[in-house]
């Protein structure tokens, strides 16, 4: 009783790590002590990215995602594809032209989100994950995936070429590697996308939720702003010439370095103790 006494009276503050989940009839969105799992479930489409998947997944990826508290987002799916990509039932002549810029726009949207979310975005992936599925993959910071997956970008097999999920695998993989997924719509396995560079890891399917967890726990010892601003500049300066990268990057440093969590953890390392990161 005297716990919640003083929770009431608000002279115990709560815990601020949160445990909480949202089920809809396309995700299944999970946060729990600063990590937040957002599972596509609309196996009945093969998680395909329909225009309403689509918006969910935005709206998932971007919630509260200025709250210090969040420090890393994976993406996971149910069943055996991660996603099929685009729902093609949406892109029948019948819908109309502008329903199609529609789409693709919203598209762009979710990649973009992935992208500029200040935290890392982790794919969990553990089956099939074609076109633009591949794609949202792709587009991940990290990607971890099981032996038992494949990639595959066939849109040619069916009259549309994947140009837009060609656009996040041609920053992935080698052109050649890129260009035969296109060109052929052959799928490649794991091992396959660990070679390319597509993937960043492969671990066995009973190893890929424990995997995922270590990698998230690496990231939450870190300072979030300096991740975030990390995050950051590496889309920055990707496709920037080498010598505009590094006039970028010396700017960069100085921000970094006369931060807060960047002159503790310069004093931290000179003291020989544990980081005591405000995350500012």
């Amino acid at each position: 009783m005297l716990i919640l006494e003083l929770l009431q009276r608000n002279i115990l503050k709560p815990l601020t790590l949160i445990s909480r989940g949202v089920h809809s009839q396309y995700l299944i969105t999970k946060e729990s002590n600063g990590t937040r799992e957002i599972t596509l479930n609309h196996e009945k489409t093969k998680n395909s990215l329909s225009l309403v998947m689509m918006e969910n997944l935005i709206t998932a990826i971007n919630e509260n995602k200025n709250d210090t508290s969040l420090r890393a987002i994976i993406l996971s799916a149910k069943g055996n594809v991660f996603s099929a990509g685009h729902n093609l039932k949406e892109l029948q002549i019948s819908t109309g032209t502008d329903q199609h810029k529609l789409i693709f726009n919203k598209a762009t949207e979710l990649m973009k989100s992935i992208i500029q979310s200040p935290v890392p975005v982790i794919a969990k992936v553990n089956g099939f994950a074609t076109a633009a599925g591949c794609q949202l993959v792709a587009t991940c910071d990290i990607i971890i995936c099981s032996d038992k997956s494949k990639f595959s970008t066939p849109g040619a097999n069916f009259g549309i070429f994947c140009s837009t999920p060609g656009i996040a695998l041609g920053r992935s993989v080698p052109k050649s590697r890129a260009m035969h997924m296109l060109l052929t719509g052959e799928p490649i396995n794991a091992q396959e996308a660990y070679d390319s560079g597509l993937v960043t890891k492969v671990v066995p399917a009973d190893k890929l939720d424990e995997e995922v967890s270590r990698i998230v726990e690496q990231i939450k010892h870190k300072s979030r702003c300096v991740i975030a601003l990390g995050k950051e500049f590496f889309y920055k300066q990707i496709n920037l010439d080498t010598l505009d990268a590094y006039k970028l990057g010396e700017d960069i440093m100085v921000q970094n370095v006369n931060s807060n969590d960047g002159q503790e953890g310069i004093q931290s390392f000179v003291e020989k103790r544990k980081a005591s990161w405000s995350h500012k």
